[in-house]
């Protein structure tokens, strides 16, 4: 097992408990590059709000887009958008990633922001 089979693997372990929740979930992505994040509707699978470096609001005045400044930034702005669409609070789904550095940094920003998880 490599190791992108094994972190989808997490996730879907995770995500099957979130969906017992069924409440809407903050699923984020790390790259390489970029990271983005998603608040997604658990019943029509829609996405309710999203944030992403690869955004020129978020990423104007960064130095660069894959680092935990980038992020917070990332999670404050996902936070807000999550606010104006009426959530309070949300479910963090992680992607299998671990909790730690960009990851960790966006959940704490998106927690100042109002998010509640």
């Amino acid at each position: 097992m490599n190791k992108k089979d094994s972190r989808l693997r997490r996730a879907k372990r995770a995500r099957a408990k979130i969906r017992q929740l069924g409440i809407p979930r903050l699923s984020v992505h790390r790259s390489g590059q970029h990271l983005s994040a998603q608040v997604i509707d658990p019943k029509t699978g829609k996405v309710l709000a999203a944030a992403s470096t690869m955004q020129a609001s978020v990423r104007e005045g960064l130095k660069s887009c894959k680092n935990v400044e980038a992020a917070t930034r990332v999670g404050t702005v996902i936070g807000e958008k999550a606010k104006e669409a009426g959530l309070e609070s949300v479910a963090f789904d992680r992607s299998g990633f671990k909790y730690h550095g960009r990851v960790k940094a966006l959940a704490e920003a998106a927690r100042e922001a109002g998010l509640k998880f």
